[in-house]
């Protein structure tokens, strides 16, 4: 069961000019600042002279690398990092990444983004082809493919390249091998990653603000279906899947990316600042102030109070020491934590109509409650509006959307949505403004399937759930 929305992982690595420099307090700061991609599990790999040694568990980067665990690891080369979320696997160390797999032409370490929608069917013909899996994951099965193939083939490079005209669905890769750097984003551009550069070292990360925190400088986005091989100090780029139809997921721009990422050319705050914007032009209602649910909804309700005239204000305060609600395993843990994380301003709430603005509603229950709790406090009217569209579908690229019937939106109209949160009134961004904002941010084309059951490419059909958690993560 989920409140908010998981995005699976994000992915950080380090080619350095040098032979032997210390690479995981580096990785560690990109990896914390992408911790909001994943805070589950995390891991670091290095290439120690052509070795790769790692170290991942479950729990926050600062939790799993602490100062022992960092003396523990050596200087290397090149080093790869990840932050994860489970979806509708288990929270387990075995499920880690990196995945480190040494095979009869040399060792490799891989970290992934993404979700496979072949998954089923490659790893039914690996195990017919003498594979052992040791774990549910996707990043497993196309560990097993890049080494099928880096055995038929002269390169890891070339052998990533086969993989990528096998597997099929969402993958932005970070490879190391013993001499190499590799990083690989699939056709569509599903999920996001980019380069930059720190003097003459190489830097990739699934977001540009790590890149930003580290001090260095962001060069650019790893193209859809481009492979990018960093090798003797050198940078080699080879657009290799041509350009298919886009797929980058609207919700890396709605909720999931960092307010100061910039991904694929459009700033993540500007995006759902005009989000915001539209939605005042769309949803206009008299009230006294904008607030909006921290920290997913503030930059939407910036852009509403903004087109509106109505002054914003804060109604909660966020302690930000306490862990996101949907990682909980219960319930009534996930109700503790909500109390826990958001604890309204009874002066700001008492006696106004507030719009209340969110990023999205998925279930429904966190929201419901924070409805609750404003009018407990005194709210006139709260009047719910909603950055992006309704949830109609399943994701199958990445996103923790496994199951329609949990979703709220899924066979209620608006208006018994509204009833069931409480809200005085409820209003979702439409689509039309969706390809508005889309279209004003010069964006190609995103990925809106949640909202539309459409997909950028086939997805499997007649899917039931059991079969949807064998290829989900």
């Amino acid at each position: 069961m989920f409140n908010k929305l998981k995005e699976e992982c994000g992915v950080f690595g380090i080619y350095s000019k040098e032979s032997k420099v210390e690479l995981a307090g580096r990785i560690c700061v990109g990896l914390s600042a992408l911790q909001h991609r994943g805070e589950e599990s995390c891991g670091i790999a290095i290439n120690e002279e052509g070795i790769i040694k790692f170290h991942k568990d479950i729990g926050l980067v600062s939790d799993v690398f602490t100062p022992e665990v960092l003396r523990g690891l050596p200087q290397g080369k090149m080093a790869i990092g990840h932050v994860r979320y489970s979806t509708t696997g288990k929270s387990k160390k075995e499920n880690a990444q990196p995945m480190v797999v040494r095979h009869k032409k040399g060792n490799m370490a891989v970290v992934h983004n993404g979700n496979l929608t072949n998954a089923v069917e490659l790893k039914s013909q690996l195990e017919e082809q003498g594979a052992i899996f040791t774990t549910t994951s996707d990043t497993e099965i196309i560990c097993h493919v890049i080494v099928r193939e880096r055995l038929k083939t002269g390169s890891i490079e070339q052998a990533i390249k086969n993989t990528m005209k096998i597997i099929k669905g969402a993958y932005s890769l970070l490879v190391i091998s013993s001499k190499k750097m590799i990083a690989a984003r699939d056709p569509q551009g599903f999920r996001p990653l980019c380069m930059g550069h720190l003097g003459k070292d190489v830097i990739f990360s699934s977001e540009s603000c790590a890149i930003d925190i580290m001090g260095a400088e962001f060069d650019r986005d790893i193209e859809p279906g481009e492979v990018v091989v960093v090798t003797n100090n050198k940078i080699k780029s080879d657009k290799f899947l041509p350009n298919e139809k886009k797929g980058m997921c609207v919700f890396e721009y709605i909720y999931f990316g960092r307010p100061d990422s910039t991904i694929d050319g459009i700033n993540v705050h500007i995006f759902r600042e005009n989000a915001g914007r539209c939605l005042a032009k769309q949803a206009p209602v008299e009230a006294d102030i904008v607030a909006g649910v921290p920290d997913s909804g503030i930059d939407a309700a910036l852009g509403y109070s903004k087109e509106s005239k109505i002054p914003y204000d804060i109604v909660f305060i966020k302690s930000k020491y306490v862990g996101r609600t949907f990682i909980q395993n219960t319930q009534n843990k996930r109700k503790k934590m909500v109390n826990l994380k958001l604890n309204p301003l009874e002066q700001t709430v008492k006696g106004k109509k507030i719009v209340l603005i969110d990023d999205s509603i998925v279930r429904g229950n966190t929201l419901a409650r924070i409805v609750k709790t404003l009018k407990k406090e005194g709210a006139k009217e709260v009047h719910l509006r909603i950055a992006s569209p309704a949830f109609i579908d399943v994701c199958y690229f990445g996103t923790d959307i496994d199951n329609k019937e949990n979703l709220i939106a899924n066979g209620r109209t608006v208006e018994e949505i509204r009833k069931k949160l409480g809200a005085d009134s409820l209003e979702y961004l439409s689509l039309e403004s969706v390809d508005k904002i889309t279209k004003d941010c010069k964006v190609e084309e995103l990925c809106t399937g949640c909202f539309t059951g459409k997909y950028p490419i086939e997805v499997p059909k007649n899917i039931n759930k059991e079969t949807f958690e064998k290829i989900k993560i």
